[in-house]
């Protein structure tokens, strides 16, 4: 039996791409990775990161050791308070089934909590959860019918796309679709793909 998604209108910032696999199954948002100290070098990723902020609000999820909390210190040092909303996971010491050690401290990061772990994180943070549904939401094959994934011209189409729709270009397919999804309607998307 699936289980129901929570859906988050805010960004979800995460560390990597394990942290943002394990919140897929369990939220609805979109989610976007620092590539973990890589961000204090990507200005690209931080002036999106602050657009999302000022535009959606954002959600902070790090890992609870001191790299995370300095991912998330300097995220947040740009950005108003009132744009962003903190979630802490509790310190639980082992190691990452992927992993052969454990971490310099020891704990498990976002990747190694549980589903109920992180729910529990989520609400203790009171976050404001949408239970609405997408009816008739914008996927892989609409995005190859545009000729924006899978054609000959598919990267220039791709750039107008993500241009039109003031979106950076490293963002990926799936993260494109999931910024769509939460941010307009297939009428609107299909609209702006006739201009492009």
């Amino acid at each position: 039996m699936m289980k129901e998604k929570l859906k988050i209108p805010q960004a979800v910032i995460v560390e990597g791409k394990y942290d943002k696999i394990k919140l897929s199954d369990i939220i609805d948002a979109f989610i976007i990775e620092t590539n973990g100290f890589g961000i204090f070098q990507d200005k690209e990723r931080m002036s999106f990161i602050k657009k999302l902020a000022e535009e959606r609000g954002l959600v902070l999820l790090t890992d609870s050791d001191g790299a995370g909390f300095m991912i998330r210190h300097y995220i947040s040092s740009g950005i108003p308070k009132d744009r962003i909303t903190n979630v802490y996971i509790p310190d639980v010491y082992g190691k990452e089934k992927r992993k052969k050690s454990p971490s310099k401290e020891g704990k498990l990061g976002v990747e190694g909590m549980s589903r109920k772990t992180l729910l529990k994180a989520f609400e203790n943070a009171k976050i404001c959860v949408e239970t609405s549904e997408n009816e008739n939401p914008v996927t892989n094959f609409d995005l190859y019918e545009q000729g924006i994934s899978g054609t000959p011209d598919a990267k220039q189409k791709r750039k107008a796309l993500l241009k039109a729709l003031d979106l950076p270009e490293f963002l990926s397919t799936n993260s494109l679709l999931s910024c769509i999804n939460n941010t307009m309607t297939r009428e609107e998307f299909l609209k702006i793909c006739k201009k492009i």
